[in-house]
């Protein structure tokens, strides 16, 4: 059974994953796209109304550009800054309908499963020379195998959010409260505005994640005056949430803090800081948080936005090796570590760093971080062109990694290689350069 007779699965269908089933065409091998959600993007349509905090030019993969470029595709202005669903509806659908790459995908087709042909974790034997197992479930329940040549995981984290504890696991209560619990970032001033209008809401965690939610409740707010807004952070200083403000490389993330700041000091938003859940209860008033502060205000409704983590469990039965910490690859670890490291300074990375045990299985994308919010989508996008090249066997290839550094805008190469001048000068072009785009 010689594992080169099958396609190259990728799990996922949105920016990075069809960025990897283009890569995965240049290189002249056979992509199967396996998406759980009805249509490409669908993880990020459940944010669409959520703007991303870069411009258009920065946002489409070298090769799926070309593709879309050679069936008369308009490239949005280079400028705009698009909206998750502009994201969406004006690259990633256009993306998936071309005719390259519309046969390779297949819709509401979960992966529950990774595995190898006739081996699991333990047999050693024979295992580089058979191909992968791909088990898939489809939306009304029937299960099939799929066999692969190699696997490129890019099925993200969206789906998996923390707890918004800081023990790593729910807090007492929070399961049995989840009626009242949102995880991500609802569209709180849109079409889910009348479960927020009038009520007490507590929002947890830190990040641009919670700085999107806080904004659009203020927005709920100026309509419906009766809502309170609470926030409560880990951080002991409002100083260590804000990150760059006017200074940050990425204007609108920095105008977004800005933005906060001043709500927080105009007293629209009441902040507590220093905070550490550890149980939540039902009372005649409300929800009420226990904390190391003692008992925090009840509140009706509660968003958390403690970021995501890695499903590990369809991938079980693959040799892994994984950080125990950050749960990236272990050669990717320190390198995004975020006690080190901001969305702009993690070094050009591709498919040695990714490489497991297994050959041919790589984890891509925002997945590839495992807990770490330092993800961006440009790495992703270098990420399949360096892991493609080392599917098709050339390492060459593969181990030059680059990409353009947002907080300095220049080509960066990975430590120990070097670039000739016509590579950098290529890795700035209108069609080769490789996007910036917000934390994931």
């Amino acid at each position: 059974m010689d594992a080169k007779n099958y396609p190259v699965a990728v799990i996922g269908a949105g920016p990075v994953g069809l960025a990897a089933a283009a890569h995965v065409l240049a290189r002249g091998l056979t992509p199967v796209v396996l998406e759980a959600g009805s249509s490409a993007g669908a993880s990020i349509m459940k944010w669409g109304h959520v703007r991303i905090f870069s411009p258009w030019f920065y946002n489409v993969d070298a090769e799926a550009r070309l593709l879309l470029q050679a069936e008369g595709w308009q490239e949005p202005d280079a400028e705009a800054y698009p909206t998750g669903r502009e994201f969406v509806e004006n690259y990633l659908k256009p993306l998936s309908e071309t005719s390259a790459l519309k046969p390779c995908i297949r819709y509401d087709s979960k992966v529950t499963a990774v595995t190898k042909f006739g081996k699991d974790v333990m047999k050693n034997q024979g295992r580089n020379d058979v191909p992968f197992l791909v088990r898939v479930q489809t939306q009304d329940g029937y299960e099939y195998d799929l066999l692969a040549q190699a696997v490129i995981d890019a099925s993200g984290t969206f789906e998996k959010p923390n707890p918004m504890g800081s023990h790593g696991i729910p807090v007492a209560g929070e399961q049995q409260e989840t009626q009242h619990i949102a995880y991500g970032i609802p569209d709180v001033a849109g079409k889910e505005r009348d479960q927020y209008a009038g009520q007490r809401v507590l929002v947890v965690g830190s990040g641009h994640s919670a700085f999107n939610v806080l904004q659009d409740l203020v927005r709920l707010k100026q309509k419906a005056s009766d809502t309170l807004i609470y926030w409560a952070i880990r951080k002991t200083s409002i100083d260590q949430v804000f990150g760059g403000g006017e200074h940050d490389k990425l204007q609108e993330r920095g105008r977004l803090g800005s933005s906060i700041r001043k709500l927080v000091e105009e007293g629209a938003i009441t902040l507590m800081t220093g905070v550490s859940i550890e149980r939540l209860e039902r009372t005649k008033d409300g929800l009420v948080l226990h904390s190391n502060r003692d008992k925090l205000l009840p509140v009706d409704k509660i968003i958390v936005t403690t970021g995501f983590r890695p499903d590990l469990q369809i991938i079980s039965e693959i040799r892994l090796s994984l950080d125990p910490g950050t749960q990236s690859p272990t050669a990717l670890a320190t390198l995004i570590d975020p006690n080190l490291h901001s969305c702009g300074t993690v070094k050009p990375h591709g498919a040695e760093e990714l490489k497991h045990p297994d050959e041919n299985f790589y984890i891509v994308g925002m997945k590839s971080y495992g807990r770490a919010p330092t993800f961006l989508l440009l790495t992703g996008y270098e990420q399949v062109r360096s892991v493609t090249f080392a599917i098709a066997g050339d390492w060459e290839a593969a181990r030059r990694v680059e990409l353009v550094l947002p907080e300095t805008g220049v080509c960066s190469t990975r430590p120990g290689t070097s670039a000739s001048l016509s590579e950098k000068v290529s890795c700035g072009s209108s069609t080769h350069d490789q996007p910036k785009v917000c934390c994931g």
